[in-house]
């Protein structure tokens, strides 16, 4: 079996029916990022990956469990066994929790500003840590912005100073100011993810009104003297209206400067639901640039402890779905 394409073609479609027996506890919700709003996801594995797909009765992809965890996946006539693996929060050894759902801002492609905001407090985020304590191997924080971007900062730099006594490695996913890295880095974060989304600044500005590119590129550089390269992470949308060529100049800024990219394929949401999902054989192409241009700059996703290049389960990602 060709995992690589395997995965390509099921993030290009999105979906899986999920039938057989019961789900639970391996469906997914979540409050942020791809799935924000949905009816849940599951991660089907096999011994070469991982893919997140969000449960849709509609769709040409099925997933069956068969109970326990084992599952066979049917997609474009192959037969593929494997397992649904047990999230821990919102995906599997991670407890990845959203901290603020709802946003300010109004990101086209997003779902968050939709949803109806709400704000863990730091007490439930420890508990829910703590629930699963013995089942995760990092913690992942991220965030929408209940009130504005330096309030949002105070309140998770707050929980982070509650939540490091669980002993693993925290990551920070939130939109930065200008001394966000050195704030998280001086509580003992592990790894940050700021958020250049679009390949051009041109595209941001229309799909981010109000947002600032450049203080993600400032949050980035300063991040990666702090943190060290490879343990800074940027995700880039594919499908927003860029070509390819705007890809790969996006990328190879971001190697160069020492930062991860992490090709998110378009969830079509909010203002973009009539948009179509980028093809498999794109992905694919894209892939091999973002693998050359990681291994030009010494860089390799293996080595990320936390967040979304530890999980891969929405991206594909060099060096754990394929050749780096």
């Amino acid at each position: 079996m060709d995992w690589l394409r395997l995965k390509a073609q099921l993030l290009a479609e999105g979906t899986a029916r999920f039938t057989g027996k019961a789900g639970e506890p391996f469906i997914a919700r979540s409050t942020a990022g791809p799935g924000a709003g949905s009816g849940g996801s599951i991660f089907f594995s096999t011994g070469q990956g991982r893919v997140r797909l969000t449960i849709d009765p509609r769709s040409p992809v099925e997933v069956e469990h068969t109970g326990g965890g084992r599952a066979i996946l049917r997609c474009a006539g192959l037969t593929i066994e494997g397992l649904i693996e047990p999230v821990a929060l919102h995906c599997p050894r991670q407890a990845y929790i959203t901290v603020t759902s709802g946003c300010i801002y109004r990101c086209r492609y997003c779902e968050v500003p939709a949803l109806t905001a709400g704000r863990k407090t730091p007490e439930q985020i420890e508990e829910m840590v703590g629930l699963v304590a013995d089942r995760i191997d990092a913690i992942s924080l991220t965030s929408g912005v209940l009130n504005g971007v330096e309030e949002e900062e105070e309140y998770v730099l707050a929980i982070i100073s509650r939540i490091t006594r669980f002993g693993v490695p925290i990551g920070v996913s939130i939109f930065p100011g200008e001394s966000t890295a050195d704030r998280l880095h001086d509580l003992g974060v592990a790894e940050v993810k700021f958020n250049i989304e679009a390949a051009t600044g041109e595209l941001f500005a229309t799909m981010c009104p109000g947002l600032d590119w450049g203080a993600v590129w400032r949050a980035l550089n300063r991040s990666v003297g702090l943190f060290g390269r490879g343990h800074v992470f940027s995700n880039l949308i594919i499908g927003l209206g860029e070509d390819d060529r705007d890809v790969e100049e996006c990328i190879t800024a971001l190697c160069n400067a020492g930062v991860i990219p992490i090709i998110r394929p378009l969830n079509p949401a909010g203002e973009l639901g009539g948009y179509a999902r980028p093809t498999a054989d794109r992905l694919l192409k894209i892939y091999g640039i973002h693998s050359r241009l990681l291994r030009d700059a010494g860089l390799d996703p293996r080595d990320a402890l936390t967040m979304c290049p530890a999980c891969t389960g929405c991206d594909l990602v060099p060096g754990r779905d394929g050749p780096l």
